[in-house]
């Protein structure tokens, strides 16, 4: 299983207004934040909202980011624009490095066990601050399990589309 052409990962979001010349406020998820700028075209969606866009310029202001989009050229156009989430193709992205995974991967990859067990497929993932939760979907069924590679995450085959746990099936 390559990785498909039309994927998306989330990179950000617009959260502010920053002036009246149509600047926006941005929360960066990507390390360090300014690289954020490097992925392009980026994709804005929110509800009743898509919009693609190139061209993006913008830097650091004090612990935020601050970016300049074209067209935008006042404060009310990019006001109707704040809560939008920003994502670009995967195709866009870096390989990531050995033994590291970007959570689009990971997404629908069958879960079993090192007992050969089936826990169903990753939904989603998100982030506790201590390590990365993979939500396992069967059925009605919904899995909480830790990504923590060598302790309950045993191997990631995204070719094969398996990933393979030391999980109770019963927890």
């Amino acid at each position: 299983m390559s990785t498909e052409s039309g994927k998306r990962v989330r990179l950000g979001r617009i959260v502010g207004l920053h002036g009246v010349q149509g600047q926006v406020k941005l929360e960066s998820w990507t390390e360090p934040r300014l690289q954020i700028f490097r992925y392009q075209p980026w994709l804005l969606t929110a509800p009743g909202i898509e919009r693609e866009m190139s061209g993006i310029r913008g830097n650091a202001q004090g612990k935020g980011v601050v970016a300049s989009l074209p067209g935008i050229a006042d404060r009310d156009q990019a006001a109707a624009l704040v809560g939008c989430e920003i994502s670009v193709s995967r195709d866009v992205l870096p390989p990531p490095a050995q033994g590291e995974f970007y959570w689009v991967d990971l997404e629908n990859l069958e879960v079993i066990t090192t007992q050969d067990v089936s826990l169903g497929r990753v939904s989603h993932l998100f982030a506790t601050g201590a390590n990365d939760v993979m939500v396992v979907k069967d059925g009605d069924r919904e899995r909480l399990v830790p990504f923590v590679q060598g302790l309950y995450v045993h191997s990631v085959d995204v070719d094969t589309g398996r990933i393979v746990v030391d999980w109770d099936p019963e927890f």
